[in-house]
């Protein structure tokens, strides 16, 4: 008999950047327990266990968590659960299945993934105008360069428009030396650079350098201009809010590994 837990996210895409991505959901399971909590810690961590039982990832490794704190906000999540269980409504279980199943199998491909997104950042492209999003670009993204140039020796080249700019080998190969190695920061690292389009905002998260409220504002900044401009894009609104629930489940992970 196949695992009833395994297949509430079989049908979840394993990497957490695409599930930014992926408007479709698959057809939701009522909820059939009472109760997520976390188990004695074993080889894998902290294992999420409901009714006593162990949850399985998509490609049944068990479904657990380096440390006792972060474990239990996965059961939260499983907790939160109402009639239904709706996995879009849970992305730390989403990230774990991913660094479990994928990126702990595949470590340097993900960070390659993450460096890709240094050689065509979000905060090298600037607007030449109007002035005013070209004030907000610069206070929202020249503290990240200032960070990256002052501490990792990281000079990035800017650019007007969407012209492509090539960047210093030197400063990629230097902000590619703070990538994480741990495969949880790894996949966190990996999750922010592909919902924020900047590597640079996801390592400066990762590092410390920035909170969590302004790195996400940072991303927007470009939206943000527009809507206050032209008004509210409710739909995009929507979608903002499906990413900044997997932004803040990658924030998450970085937070409770340091």
């Amino acid at each position: 008999m196949r695992d009833i837990f395994t297949e509430i996210f079989e049908n979840q895409p394993l990497d957490p950047r695409e599930a930014a991505r992926r408007g479709a959901r698959p057809q939701l399971r009522k909820r059939f327990y009472a109760q997520a909590h976390v188990g004695e810690a074993g080889e894998g961590g902290f294992p999420l266990l409901v009714d006593g039982k162990p949850v399985k990832t998509p490609a049944r490794r068990a479904l657990a968590a380096p440390t006792r704190q972060f474990a239990e906000k996965i059961a939260e999540e499983w907790n939160a659960q109402v009639e239904m269980i709706d996995p879009a409504r849970m992305p730390l279980t989403r990230l774990a299945n991913a660094v479990i199943d994928a990126v702990s199998e595949a470590s340097a491909p993900v960070a390659d993934e993450v460096a890709k997104y240094l050689g065509s950042d979000l905060l090298c492209y600037r607007a030449d105008r109007p002035e005013g999003l070209v004030e907000r670009q610069t206070r929202a993204w020249d503290p990240i360069l200032g960070w990256a140039r002052g501490t990792l020796g990281a000079r990035f080249a800017l650019a007007q428009g969407v012209m492509h700019v090539a960047q210093p080998a030197e400063a990629i190969a230097a902000m590619r030396a703070a990538i994480p190695a741990d495969p949880w920061q790894l996949g966190a690292v990996s999750a922010i650079a592909t919902l924020t389009g900047s590597a640079l905002l996801a390592l400066a998260l990762s590092a410390g350098a920035i909170e969590p409220e302004a790195a996400w504002a940072a991303a927007h900044v470009d939206e943000d201009w527009q809507m206050a401009q032209w008004g509210r894009d409710e739909d995009a609104l929507e979608r903002r809010a499906y990413r900044r629930a997997e932004f803040d489940a990658a924030a998450i992970v970085l937070r409770l590994r340091k």
